[in-house]
């Protein structure tokens, strides 16, 4: 997680929870709100400079509030 340090995250949009930069198996990556779930998309990458364009860009989605929420009415 050192990687993802330095890129800042916003509240959550919808709950204004804590998010957190996930990696799932080493190939893609999205920003997950740890108190309701919501999430950015996935985007995947294959370098570690991919990885950390990734990280960076979904964090922008995140900070512009371009989430997906998969709860009730969705």
């Amino acid at each position: 997680m050192e990687l993802y340090q330095d890129i800042d995250l916003q509240d959550c949009p919808l709950c204004h929870g804590p998010g957190m930069i996930e990696e799932e198996n080493g190939w893609c990556l999205y920003v997950t709100c740890l108190d309701c779930g919501c999430r950015t998309a996935e985007l995947s990458f294959s370098t570690p400079e991919e990885r950390l364009a990734a990280a960076k860009q979904a964090a922008r989605f995140w900070n512009v509030g371009k989430v997906i929420h998969t709860g009730v009415g969705d």
